[in-house]
């Protein structure tokens, strides 16, 4: 995990930018996530709190977890690197925000955010 200053200067570039996410609400979309895919960003609505933990086996890039308490308020964040087995976040939560790093400019590794990103709010 990279340190915590990193995932707050990545949520700023996020605030300043609108995503489209993918909503993952079957028991195989949350269960596949991020896995084999392309980037994209996802979001799973869970229907009641939990803390159960995620995995990042055949996910292919890095990816910033984000987890929202059933107030909207994030509770944890996280940088997620590929082939982590166990990622657990600090407190209870109702849904987790997947994002690719490959749709910011990250410049510490040189790369430039991904074409054809559509702009529109899912954090609505």
């Amino acid at each position: 995990m990279l340190a915590k200053e990193s995932i707050v200067e990545i949520l700023e570039k996020i605030s300043s930018q609108e995503l489209v996410a993918k909503e993952c609400r079957s028991i195989f979309s949350k269960a596949r996530g991020l896995m084999f895919r392309k980037p994209q960003v996802l979001m799973f609505d869970f229907s009641r709190e939990t803390c159960e933990p995620i995995h990042s086996l055949f996910v292919f890039y890095p990816f910033l977890a984000i987890w929202l308490n059933s107030k909207g308020e994030v509770v944890d964040a996280k940088i997620v690197k590929p082939f982590t087995f166990f990622i657990r976040p600090r407190e209870k939560f109702t849904k987790l925000i997947e994002i690719p790093l490959v749709f910011l400019d990250d410049k510490n590794t040189g790369r430039r955010k991904k074409k054809g990103l559509k702009t529109s709010c899912i954090f609505c």
